[in-house]
């Protein structure tokens, strides 16, 4: 279907029927060196060690770890709200610790 204002030969005459061997190192030149040997690196099969900061971890800590990783936005928020509570209670705590060994006189330096 031809447009009044000959559309179908402008469009046609945007086609390339150009090939493009793209298995030419010096067509698609490599922008930034090391890269390929990088990625390639990257894409070796995982090895039966687990990386450096599992090892001192638990097994404990790696349930943690999934049930922190499955649980939702909002329910990760509430338990960083937990935290925080927990951490403000903490201070508070510690707080009326020191103040009561302030006044028993548990925390002077003895003199020698």
């Amino acid at each position: 279907m031809a447009s009044p204002n000959g559309g179908d030969d402008f469009e046609s005459s945007l086609l390339s029927f150009e090939k493009l061997d793209r298995a030419s190192p010096d067509l698609w030149p490599e922008q930034l060196p090391g890269v390929v040997e990088f990625a390639a690196s990257c894409k070796n099969p995982i090895t039966d060690s687990p990386p450096k900061w599992m090892a001192e971890l638990e097994s404990e800590d790696i349930e943690m770890l999934k049930e922190l990783g499955s649980l939702t936005t909002a329910n990760l928020m509430e338990k960083v709200r937990g935290l925080q509570n927990l951490a403000y209670q903490l201070g508070l705590e510690e707080s009326r610790e020191m103040t009561r060994g302030k006044f028993l006189n548990i925390l002077e330096r003895s003199k020698k």
